[in-house]
């Protein structure tokens, strides 16, 4: 027996970048917030559709995000043109080791966590 798919994702930022953090994912990255059970709500944060799967943007403090490999890769269609949207934002792209077949580069999100965007060739 083995997982099924993953059905979701989660980051973290601080509690105070909450609100940064829905600007960056909901209006820079256009992912569609949805809603969270009213059960959850109380713990912050928020939740995302990113093609039909889920990221959960979960508040917290103590982390070291900037350290970790850790991270969500997002499959896209021009990755010319998210690397251009990401720098007129001022995020500074960052160049991945090569794999065969794919095109990609990696960013920091403006609280740490390490983005990779991806594109097949």
């Amino acid at each position: 027996m083995t997982p099924v798919r993953i059905h979701h994702v989660q980051i973290t930022v601080p509690p105070q970048e909450e609100g940064a953090a829905r600007r960056f994912y909901c209006e820079l990255l256009g992912l569609t917030e949805v809603d969270k059970p009213d059960s959850l709500k109380a713990r912050g944060g928020f939740w995302v559709d990113v093609g039909g799967q889920q990221l959960h943007v979960g508040v917290e403090d103590g982390v070291e995000r900037a350290r970790t490999k850790a991270h969500v890769a997002y499959q896209v269609d021009d990755l010319a043109a998210w690397r251009a949207r990401l720098a007129v934002a001022g995020v500074r792209p960052l160049e991945s080791v090569p794999i065969p077949g794919y095109d990609r580069f990696e960013c920091r999100d403006p609280f740490g966590n390490r983005l990779e965007f991806i594109q097949p060739l």
